[in-house]
């Protein structure tokens, strides 16, 4: 089974697949088409039926029911799951010509990455410590790897792939789906899960092993508008409204604590994203996130204020905010249905993993895809250092998420 998942992991990674959040197409990107078709082609030459493609390049695929039981058939099962990964990698760094390097037999030491004259080390990263003996997949130093998340791709594929070759084994219908620009916050915006037909799923999208998450942040983005007025700076006493200085002050009436740098666990954040402009204009991103939905809604009362304040300090108009939320916690609507949970701790113990709940720091397609009826929690890969040169992934631990998907698969399809 490593073999073939890192021959996927491999082939996957060479695929740009960059999305683009200043595109207005869907996908986002052309290049995201090339793995998408690929995986179809793959799809279908694996045997999985209702294999298609639609306009938005959403991937969908079956794996059919098998017996369940000596009695029972598990095409009678009330309980369709799905198991759903994007194909995408984040803008923030290059997914083009990947050059991965796999490190076998892992000695728990420094990675030089080559590519760069980096080094990638457990004194800076010290969960590389437990992964000594793994076959690690690594970046080269000049580009992403692609984990987040072609590892989920691969990982889905070769359960499919092993599900397929033994129909033995007792499950009910499982719907399979890759989507595009998931890292550009609009992964399933034209999703459709009425189309879809599973009741419940599963991104497989998380990082270390045995993380099972079904919480993540609720999400806004933040965009600012300042409008300045430029004078001769030696004239400029009592007439010069500086857009960038304003700006600087809008930053600076934000907690300080209350960055990404300086926040973990449940804390929440804001975020600098982007900042631009001149004297007579300047614009900033910010995304603004926490787990908490009133605490959430506390920040963007912040955001709020330190606008309106340096409106009124400089005049109506000169700094314009939007907010526009982008998803919401999906703990409110998966903790009404425990059983999803309690079947993939259970799965994770029959594949030797130890589950560890905790809450996502980010969001996954499957936190929208919840508040559209689809009812639909995370598991680990074992990529870890996501959108930058010192991404790797573990083989072995992908290995892991495999059995786990293939034992989901059986406990579904028990009579229920």
């Amino acid at each position: 089974m490593k073999e073939k998942l890192l021959e996927r992991l491999l082939r996957y990674v060479s695929f740009d697949t960059r999305s683009d959040p200043e595109s207005d197409t869907y996908p986002s990107t052309a290049r995201q088409l090339g793995l998408l078709n690929h995986l179809v082609e793959e799809m279908l030459a694996l045997g999985l039926t209702e294999v298609e493609i639609d306009e938005y390049g959403y991937v969908t695929g079956s794996i059919p029911a098998t017996g369940c039981g000596e009695s029972n058939s598990a095409s009678q099962t009330t309980t369709t799951i799905g198991f759903i990964a994007h194909v995408d990698t984040s803008p923030e760094m290059s997914g083009a010509d990947v050059r991965p390097q796999v490190i076998e037999a892992y000695d728990g030491g420094d990675i030089e990455l080559k590519g760069a004259g980096l080094t990638l080390s457990p004194r800076e990263f010290p969960e590389l410590a437990a992964l000594k003996g793994h076959t690690l997949v690594t970046t080269d130093g000049t580009t992403l790897l692609g984990a987040d998340d072609k590892a989920g791709v691969a990982i889905i594929m070769t359960a499919a792939e092993y599900l397929m070759d033994h129909p033995e084994i007792p499950h009910g219908r499982i719907r399979i789906g890759f989507t595009p620009d998931e890292e550009i916050g609009r992964g399933v915006d034209h999703f459709d899960v009425e189309r879809f037909g599973a009741q419940v799923a599963y991104t497989v999208d998380g990082s270390g092993e045995g993380e099972l998450e079904f919480e993540n942040f609720n999400a806004a983005e933040a965009r600012v508008e300042i409008r300045g007025r430029g004078i001769h700076p030696g004239y400029a006493k009592g007439r010069m409204i500086n857009a960038l200085q304003v700006l600087c002050e809008l930053n600076g009436l934000l907690p300080p604590g209350e960055r990404p740098e300086h926040t973990d666990g449940y804390d929440g954040f804001y975020h600098a994203v982007s900042m631009q402009g001149t004297v007579e204009h300047a614009t900033a991103e910010y995304i603004i996130r926490d787990h908490s939905r009133e605490r959430f809604e506390a920040r963007k009362g912040v955001m709020t204020s330190a606008a309106a304040l340096l409106n009124e300090r400089y005049g109506t108009g000169t700094v314009a905010l939007t907010l526009t939320d982008q998803y919401y916690n999906m703990r409110e609507r998966v903790e009404p249905h425990p059983e999803i949970i309690e079947r993939a701790w259970r799965a994770m113990e029959r594949a030797g993993v130890r589950p560890v709940l905790k809450p996502i720091r980010g969001g996954t397609d499957g936190a929208r895809l919840s508040y559209m009826g689809l009812p639909c929690p995370n598991l680990f890969t074992g990529g870890a250092n996501f959108h930058g040169r010192y991404e790797y992934c573990s083989v072995d631990t992908m290995a892991r998420a495999t059995e786990t998907l293939i034992h989901l698969a059986r406990l579904w399809g028990e009579t229920e």
